[in-house]
């Protein structure tokens, strides 16, 4: 097979061209080929069946078309970051969005951040996105990289050519805590796995809207299985509360506990009831359908992509764009 594998020189003899023309051709450098030539070598290009070093020919060109992504595969995950909903809705936003403008999307799954410029010097791309590693030193990565970066939901100073670009996580806390103060109910419980970042903003928020004294915090395992220890442990504790209602810093959390609880027999949202954020598709197809809040992954992915081809071409962006958010009433919820 190797041995009827179209070359270079096989084209360049087919058409009385020099091989530089061809390649010129094949790279997209043509200024100074005519348009008859470059249609001649595209079209025997395609008769003759070549297939070109697509690698070689992105990193040959000015702008590859390539936006990495690289997304932190923290211990929460368990291996699986790429089925997480948010993750999942965000990089399904930049896929459409990237498909859209012609662009090439590369995928990074990692916990160590130093891997970083590794991978963006590996090919010649016009930007990087980055998700989930909020406290890190985008100053020092910048300058390893002198590639233009997205960063989603990060929390750090001002940068060069760095975009921190963030949804109104307090807005979406306040929205929670506003509706079930609405609804009647007297005491909340807030889970997460930390209480920094934007969890830390999506609790304060809650907080300030429910009531500050009537609401209990639980900060929760990173592992399934001690999750579900935890959540076993506390559960007394809950009953004990009279807590009738629960914020979740993420849908997938919501619908962990929302599993739990109904596995103690309790009913939502006659005996409790639950508010996620993000809006995955999970979110929508539980049973009952979750409350939570909405975040556009759509706008988010062209606001990226769009501050990426910006600074790209020299021009500045605003360093912080927020992004608001939407609660979403379903079935989890309700009049008590």
């Amino acid at each position: 097979m190797a041995q009827n594998r179209i070359r270079i020189v096989d084209v360049a003899d087919a058409l009385g061209l020099s091989t530089a023309t061809v390649s010129k051709v094949i790279h997209g450098k043509t200024e100074k080929i005519s348009d008859e030539t470059v249609k001649r070598v595209q079209q025997e290009l395609e008769r003759s069946g070549y297939i070109p070093n697509m690698a070689g020919i992105l990193l040959a060109r000015n702008n590859s078309r390539i936006i990495g992504v690289v997304i932190n595969d923290n211990e929460k995950y368990e291996g699986r970051v790429l089925q997480d909903g948010f993750v999942m809705s965000s990089l399904n936003a930049l896929s459409r969005e990237v498909n859209e403008k012609g662009y090439f999307l590369m995928i990074k799954t990692t916990a160590d951040i130093s891997e970083i410029p590794v991978f963006a010097s590996m090919w010649n791309m016009d930007g990087l996105i980055l998700m989930g590693f909020c406290e890190a030193d985008y100053e020092q990565l910048r300058n390893q990289t002198r590639i233009s970066c997205v960063v989603y939901d990060g929390y750090f100073e001002k940068c060069s050519r760095v975009v921190n670009l963030v949804i109104n996580h307090y807005d979406g806390g306040c929205q929670a805590g506003k509706y079930l103060r609405e609804l009647g109910h007297k005491k909340a419980l807030c889970i997460a796995d930390n209480f920094i970042c934007m969890d830390k903003e999506r609790i304060e928020g809650f907080r300030k809207a429910f009531e500050p004294g009537k609401v209990i915090r639980w900060e929760i395992p990173k592992t399934e299985k001690e999750r579900l220890d935890f959540y076993e442990d506390k559960f007394p504790e809950m009953l004990k509360h009279n807590i009738t209602a629960v914020f979740a810093v993420s849908d997938f959390y919501a619908l962990e506990f929302m599993r739990f609880l109904q596995g103690k027999s309790m009913q939502i949202p006659k005996d409790i009831q639950m508010i996620g954020f993000d809006d995955n598709m999970a979110s929508r197809e539980s049973s009952p359908a979750l409350t939570t809040i909405h975040q556009d992954a759509s706008l988010r992915a062209k606001t990226a992509i769009e501050c990426l081809e910006a600074m790209r071409d020299g021009f500045d962006c605003e360093t912080e764009i927020v992004l608001p958010v939407e609660l979403i009433k379903r079935e989890s919820t309700g009049k008590l």
